[in-house]
C-alpha cells in the first residue's frame, strides 16, 4: 500500500472512531482550539471572579441592609444563588475543561456538572418568570400580589424553583455525557428525546414567551398610568384642594408616595412595594425592629388626613363669655401639605418605572445570552456547523451569570449604596494595615 493510500484510511478510521476516543478521553482536543482556548479560558476567568464577587455581595446586601429586605428582593436572591452555584463552582470546571481541551472528572464527574449545569439554568429561568409576574401583579392585581407572595408563599415558590428544576433535569441521569462538539457536560443530543426535547421547548422557549408577554403587560400599564398623570397634570386649582396622601402609604397600582422623609431612601418604595416590615413578612424583618399593627396604621392615616383643608371659622355662641384671659399664643393648628397629588403619583410612577426597566434588563441578557446557542442547535440538527461557533455560541451563555449584580449596582440605587458599604467593610482592615505599616516605615 502506497503511503498516501495508507494516511487515508488511517484518516477514515480516525474518523469513524472519534466519538468512542472522545468518550473514553473525554476529549475536544481540534487544531482550530490551540489558540482559541486561550481567549475562552481568560473569559472563564473573568466571569468566575465578576460573578462570584458580585452574586455573593447580592446575598450579603440582603442580609445586612434592611432597606432591601422585600419581598421582590428575596426573588432577586434566588436568582443570585442559582448564579453564584454557576460562577462559583461550576464555571471554575469549564474554564479547566478549556485550558487542557479534555475532562478530568470522570464520567461520574462529568454527570453530575451537567445535572448542577442544568439545575441551575432551570432555577435562573422559573425566578425570572416569577419576578415578571410579581410586576405584574404589583401593579395589576395588588391583592392577588399579597396573597400569592406572602411570607409563607415566597418561601414555597423558591423552594418549588430548586424541586422543580431536580425533578426536571433528574431523571436525564443516565444521558449525561461528555459533549466534544461544545466541549462540555450536557445530556446526549439523541438518547434523552423525546423527553429533553419538551424540556427544552418548555423551559427556553415557553420561558422567554411567558417572560416578554408579561413585561409587555406591565409596558402597557406603566404607560396608561402615566398617560392618566399628564391629563391631571394642568388642574392645578383642583390638586390644591385635595389633600395629600400621607408619607410611606402605597396605592392600588403599587407606586409609593414619597410624602415624607423614609427612614431608607426613597428606593425602597421604588419597587412598588413597602418594607418587608411593613408588609408584614416577619421572618426577614430586620431582628429587634418592632412590628407595626394594622390599628396602628389606620390611626397614623386617619390623623394625616384629619388636616383641615381651611382655616376654621369662629361661629358665634350663644353661652355667656368666660372670665379667662384670652391665650396671646398662636393657635396649634396644623398646616395642609403643599404637595401636589400628581407630583407624588409622578414620582412614584418613575420610581416603578426604574425598577420594571431593571427587571427587564435583566431578562434582555438572558435572551442575548442564550437565543444564539438555541438558534444554533435548531439550525443545525445535524452537528455540521464548525466546532469554533458552538463553543463561541456557549462561552457566550457565560454571561447572563455574572451580569446581573452590575445591573443592578447601575440601574438600582440602593443596592449600589449596599455594594460601597460592603466594600468599604471588606476593605477598611487592609486600609488600617497600610496606614499602620506607612506610619511604621515612617517613625523608622
Amino acid at each position: 500500500m502506497e503511503p498516501s493510500a495508507w494516511r487515508d484510511a488511517s484518516t477514515r478510521n480516525l474518523t469513524h472512531d472519534w466519538d468512542s476516543v472522545n468518550q473514553t478521553y473525554f476529549s475536544c482536543y481540534h487544531p482550530l482550539l490551540v489558540e482559541y482556548r486561550y481567549f475562552a479560558v481568560l473569559w472563564g476567568c473573568l466571569v468566575t471572579i465578576t460573578g462570584t464577587v458580585g452574586n455573593l455581595m447580592t446575598v450579603l446586601a440582603f442580609a445586612t441592609d434592611p432597606c432591601i429586605r422585600t419581598r421582590f428582593n428575596v426573588l432577586i436572591v434566588n436568582l443570585a444563588l442559582a448564579d453564584l452555584l454557576y460562577c462559583a463552582l461550576l464555571q471554575p470546571v469549564s474554564t479547566d475543561l478549556y485550558l487542557h481541551l479534555r475532562w478530568r472528572g470522570g464520567a461520574l464527574g462529568c454527570r453530575a456538572y451537567g445535572l448542577l449545569l442544568y439545575v441551575s439554568n432551570a432555577v435562573s429561568i422559573l425566578t425570572l418568570c416569577l419576578i415578571a409576574v410579581s410586576r405584574y401583579l404589583l401593579v395589576r392585581r395588588r391583592s392577588t400580589f399579597e396573597r400569592l407572595f406572602s411570607a409563607r408563599g415566597l418561601l414555597l415558590l423558591l423552594a418549588s424553583t430548586w424541586a422543580l428544576g431536580l425533578a426536571s433535569f433528574g431523571p436525564l441521569w443516565p444521558v449525561y455525557v461528555f459533549v466534544p462538539l461544545v466541549c462540555t457536560c450536557g445530556f446526549h443530543r439523541t438518547r434523552g428525546r423525546p423527553y429533553s426535547t419538551v424540556l427544552f421547548v418548555l423551559y427556553f422557549f415557553a420561558g422567554l414567551f411567558c417572560m416578554g408577554v408579561f413585561y409587555l403587560l406591565i409596558y402597557r400599564r406603566v404607560r396608561l398610568a402615566a398617560r392618566a398623570v399628564l391629563r391631571h397634570r394642568p388642574s392645578h386649582r383642583s390638586s390644591r384642594k385635595r389633600v395629600a396622601p400621607a408619607a410611606g402609604t402605597v396605592d392600588d397600582s403599587g407606586v409609593g408616595s414619597g410624602g415624607g422623609a423614609p427612614t431608607c431612601t426613597s428606593e425602597v418604595d421604588s419597587q412598588g412595594e413597602p418594607p418587608a416590615h411593613r408588609a408584614g413578612a416577619t421572618w426577614y424583618k430586620e431582628p429587634g425592629e418592632p412590628q407595626p399593627t394594622r390599628s396602628a396604621l389606620e390611626t397614623h392615616t386617619a390623623r394625616a388626613r384629619a388636616s383641615p383643608e381651611e382655616p376654621a371659622t369662629t361661629l358665634p355662641s350663644t353661652s355667656p363669655p368666660s372670665k379667662t384671659p384670652p391665650s396671646t399664643s398662636p393657635p396649634s393648628t396644623t398646616p395642609p401639605s403643599t404637595t401636589p397629588p400628581h407630583a407624588t403619583q409622578s414620582s412614584g410612577g418613575d420610581e416603578l418605572k426604574r425598577v420594571t426597566r431593571m427587571c427587564f434588563a435583566v431578562f434582555l441578557c438572558f435572551v442575548f445570552s442564550f437565543v444564539p446557542f438555541l438558534l444554533l442547535n435548531l439550525a443545525d440538527q445535524r452537528g455540521r456547523a464548525p466546532q469554533i461557533l458552538y463553543m463561541f455560541c456557549v462561552n457566550l451563555t457565560w454571561l447572563n451569570s455574572c451580569v446581573n449584580p452590575l445591573l443592578y449596582a447601575v440601574m438600582n440605587p440602593q443596592f449600589r449604596r449596599s455594594y460601597h458599604l460592603l466594600l468599604t467593610r471588606a476593605f477598611s482592615p487592609l486600609g488600617r494595615l497600610w496606614r499602620a505599616l506607612r506610619n511604621r516605615s515612617a517613625s523608622c
